[in-house]
């Protein structure tokens, strides 16, 4: 296998997707570092590496510290950089903090790669968000970046820092546009502004009340994460990838009524309630979005491979059997 022997680093390795990745990772027999700051509220958790955390080499620090980052990433040959915050409303209180996690924080990674190892693939996980106001659908990746407030901004910054070390150290950068990622390991034990997933997740384990703004009618793309973390490999190991940004999604959208309800019938439990939309949420509402994944299936021969009423099952599984390690 092309891992199998070689050196990885993943950023945010002890938070959602990273873990799950770096266990990946470790399963084809890479040597996997990992560095996280453990920032309260951002989803880093030693637990996720629970099992094989012996084997993994884990630095305690932030990205933005240039010195530990150039530590981090010396001699190795595959860098995942997935740190970084995601709440698009707290980015609304906070645009400063977010800007130096996102935007500093991806070029410091990219600067310490230049230096220390410029010969390493690097993947970076960007978001669906920085599309912004959806104008055409599905979503190719030729689409406008409309960003609606500033993380999704910031995150669209920090993905294009990494076409410009492309084209101007010729790193071999790869650009991820996310859609929502949902599944086992996920933060669940702090707030909607998270990740409306991961919240209704927790409400439906807990019997709870998922709320629905309108009618639930609003469509999003979701992905397994197993499926992410498979599109994370791919890219790794795709030179043709190189200077690309590239959708992952499952190109089958479900609105959040389909979704909270498949949840309810998963768990037994809970119900749904339907409210007007707040004014902050609807100040950054970016419409329906479907991805367009033909340009990854042509390069990397990647489509989602679970689907949602499977992926629920999954993630519902996983929670109830570890509350309370993530409640």
């Amino acid at each position: 296998m092309a891992y199998e022997g070689k050196r990885a680093l993943v950023t945010g390795g002890l938070g959602f997707i990273g873990s799950n990745l770096v266990r990946a990772l470790h399963e084809l027999g890479c040597y996997v570092g990992v560095i996280d700051n453990l920032a309260p509220d951002l989803g880093g958790n030693r637990y996720n590496v629970h099992g094989i955390e012996r084997e993994v080499e884990v630095f305690i620090g932030d990205i933005r510290d240039e010195k530990a980052i150039r530590d981090a990433v010396r001699e190795r040959d595959f860098i995942f950089h997935i740190a970084g915050t995601g709440s698009h409303l707290d980015s609304l209180e906070k645009p400063f903090q977010d800007l130096e996690i996102n935007a500093v924080g991806t070029m410091c990674v990219l600067e310490a790669t230049r230096r220390e190892s410029p010969a390493a693939a690097f993947v970076y996980a960007g978001t669906r968000s920085e599309y912004g106001a959806i104008r055409t659908s599905p979503v190719s990746e030729d689409h406008p970046l409309l960003p609606t407030e500033p993380n999704s901004a910031n995150k669209a910054a920090a993905g294009l820092q990494t076409i410009a070390y492309h084209q101007a150290f010729g790193l071999q950068t790869v650009w991820l546009r996310l859609t929502n990622i949902y599944g086992p390991r996920m933060l669940v034990r702090q707030h909607a502004g998270m990740g409306f997933m991961n919240w209704f997740v927790r409400l439906a384990v807990d019997g709870g009340s998922i709320r629905l703004y309108g009618d639930g009618s609003q469509v999003r793309d979701m992905v397994y994460v197993d499926d992410c973390v498979r599109a994370f490999l791919l890219a790794g190991v795709t030179p043709e990838a190189a200077g690309e940004a590239l959708n992952v999604g499952s190109g089958a959208p479900a609105s959040l009524a389909t979704i909270a309800q498949t949840l309810i019938d998963t768990t037994g439990r809970g119900s749904i309630e339907c409210v007007p939309f707040p004014d902050e949420a609807k100040r950054i509402e970016i419409g329906d979005y479907v991805a367009d994944t033909s340009k990854i299936e042509r390069l990397l021969g990647w489509r989602a491979e679970v689907g949602l009423k499977d992926g629920i099952e999954r993630t519902v599984r996983f929670f109830e059997e570890h509350k309370d390690t993530y409640w």
